[in-house]
């Protein structure tokens, strides 16, 4: 019934005689296990920007990113609130991304 590629892919077979359905054949009731297959090419890739943030464990460079974030979120407070929820998540991350930039460099 099931090819030999495949064949360890059953969990457990049984076959219900009394099943009553007006025919000559035994229910048969098999339990699966389905293995999907991931690429990994497109787990691996990553076309974001990648940050040296062991750079954080530094005072000076935390002190400077910690500042840095500060005075971009407290320019954004003052921004209306009827924004789009999109378009303020975009400034968000955009405000953090730049704030990396300048005080932890990208990773190398």
């Amino acid at each position: 019934m099931i090819d030999r590629r495949r064949h360890s892919n059953i969990l457990d077979v049984r076959s219900f005689r009394g099943a009553d359905c007006d025919t000559d054949q035994y229910l048969v009731v098999a339990k699966l296990r389905e293995r999907l297959a991931v690429r990994k090419q497109a787990a691996q890739n990553f076309d974001g920007e990648r940050f040296n943030l062991r750079k954080l464990n530094e005072p000076g460079v935390k002190e400077k990113f910690q500042i840095e974030i500060t005075n971009r979120f407290a320019a954004f407070e003052k921004l209306n609130g009827d924004e789009n929820v999109n378009r303020a998540w975009e400034n968000i991350k955009e405000n953090i991304k730049t704030s990396a930039k300048e005080s932890l460099g990208l990773q190398e």
